[in-house]
């Protein structure tokens, strides 16, 4: 890779990162898997300590779409200054759908996707994941952007565990529609080739000379009979070598990859690669598409990118990436997963929207303070504990569990998180919410310097003592500000297991094959 590259991971609106940070014609390949306007809330599910799923849950994004100003706006620019194909099809749909929910969606897709179509090279290529819901309309979107001439599959990947339905075919099965910005663009199928059956392999059962496996075809020659493969032996090959042709298993790449991919499966509940995402998709897909339409050292990039699973693999092919995502959450489930995954042989990569300085946490606070919360959170590698969205809590916006004594028991960090004025009382009802909770230790962030008092109270609490480090005491209340999280400094507690907070992935070594543990 280039020297003075780095892997970009942006927090934001991909519509605005892409105008903003994105190149024309920089980008090798695009994967994109959208929300699908299903009208639903998918949320994040977190394992506890024990490794058991737990009912802790926050709302990753709403999968709904409503017509508003918002979409006023994006349509009204789409025609006005958009490509002409793009703009007549949209005013074509509105005419049909009028200002629907589905339009709206529809809409918010359709000016992201000519920006990815800027982006792209001429020898790039685009899969856009979708499912029945829309994916109809967004083929005529695509059409629109990309060319009819440039469309190149529809692929099916069927999977093999849904619920059944009594009212309705089992719906078994996504759609990836692949797209290429010229009639130039990479393919290198005999990367993604399925390996030969263990039965055709079995029909290669001659050495020759050299120590490679062989089978014999018969050749017909005219006035000559023709004599099937599995007919033709040694003998005929000795009495008739003018009629035989021998067919060197060397020589087999494998079978060529169809348009409906059905060896791949969802992921399923006890997978090791579950992460506890909304919408994660196998790796082994993934790997499939960056393989097949994209070259080591080539940009790979994933505008919605959720838990990350496009960058991770396009990390682990030696590809470079850029993945894009509008929520604190899932930025934050990234970098822990490649950090998880690839440890010391994570590649250089940098982080754009999070907040660098205190101006830029207390900007992001007084925007949105949910993403606050979780921003905060991530610097201190804790999971939320609750879906801020739901209601109100009961005090606590986060927890760490750790391991340090020979029973294995998991012991419990509970984490508040404040960015308006600050007391006292909120220490001293961290104390109490620690008493509830059983919690070894509590930590405060604040985004405002603590006062005296709040500190004599947190001093007042004493000590943890872990069991294995008897000598070393952890103070029980700790007051962090966000300054000092900017600054690097982490929450003081045993380290000597691994810590619970998101769900770890599996570690593996980069260029090496889906599944591989180090």
């Amino acid at each position: 890779m280039s020297d003075n590259w780095k892997n970009k991971l942006y927090f934001g609106d991909n519509l605005d990162i892409m105008r903003s940070h994105i190149a024309d014609e920089s980008v090798d390949l695009i994967y994109l898997d959208p929300p699908f306007n299903s009208n639903a809330s998918y949320n994040v599910l977190f394992g506890e300590a024990n490794g058991t799923k737990s009912t802790a849950q926050i709302t990753a994004f709403d999968d709904t779409w409503h017509w508003g100003q918002e979409s006023e706006s994006t349509y009204y620019e789409i025609v006005t200054g958009g490509p002409k194909k793009l703009a007549d099809l949209i005013q074509a749909f509105r005419s049909f759908l009028g200002q629907s929910d589905m339009m709206a969606y529809l809409t918010m897709m359709a000016i992201r996707l000519a920006e990815m179509h800027r982006v792209l090279k001429p020898t790039g290529s685009i899969y856009l994941h979708c499912d029945p819901t829309a994916s109809h309309y967004l083929k005529l979107i695509m059409d629109a952007v990309f060319g009819a001439k440039n469309f190149r599959n529809e692929i099916m990947w069927c999977y093999k565990s849904r619920p059944q339905s009594k009212r309705y075919y089992g719906r078994k099965h996504d759609t990836l529609l692949f797209y290429s910005v010229s009639d130039t663009y990479v393919f290198n199928w005999k990367e993604v080739v399925r390996p030969l059956s263990e039965e055709t392999i079995k029909k290669y059962k001659h050495i020759d000379e050299d120590g490679r496996r062989y089978r014999l075809q018969g050749r017909g020659i005219k006035g000559s009979p023709i004599r099937s493969a599995k007919d033709v032996d040694l003998e005929w090959e000795v009495t008739n070598p003018e009629l035989t042709v021998r067919d060197y298993l060397d020589d087999k790449i494998g079978v060529a990859i169809e348009d409906w991919w059905s060896d791949i499966n969802i992921i399923n509940q006890a997978a090791k690669e579950r992460l506890g995402y909304p919408t994660q998709k196998p790796e082994a897909l993934l790997e499939r598409i960056i393989k097949a339409s994209s070259n080591e050292d080539d940009i790979v990039m994933d505008p919605f990118c959720g838990c990350g699973t496009a960058v991770n693999v396009a990390e682990r092919l030696h590809r470079r990436w850029i993945g894009i995502d509008i929520t604190h959450l899932a930025i934050t489930l990234i970098r822990h997963r490649l950090e998880d995954t690839f440890g010391s042989q994570l590649s250089p990569y940098e982080v754009t929207g999070d907040p660098k300085h205190l101006s830029g946490a207390k900007a992001l606070a007084e925007h949105d303070p949910y993403q606050f919360e979780w921003w905060a959170l991530g610097k201190v590698a804790a999971r939320p504990a609750h879906d801020k969205k739901k209601g109100a809590d009961r005090g606590i916006d986060g927890y760490i569990y750790f391991i340090d004594d020979k029973s294995g028991n998991a012991k419990k960090i509970i984490i508040q998180v404040k960015s308006g004025k600050v007391k006292r009382g909120d220490i001293a009802t961290l104390k109490g919410d620690m008493e509830r909770e059983k919690a070894a230790v509590g930590v405060f962030l604040t985004l405002e310097e603590p006062t005296r008092p709040m500190k004599e109270e947190a001093v007042s609490a004493g000590f943890y003592v872990p069991e294995f480090f008897p000598n070393k005491k952890i103070p029980r209340v700790q007051i962090l500000t966000i300054q000092e999280l900017l600054e690097g400094k982490e929450v003081e507690y045993p380290r000597v297991a691994p810590e619970v907070t998101f769900k770890k992935a599996e570690r593996k070594r980069k260029g090496g094959e889906q599944g591989q543990l180090l």
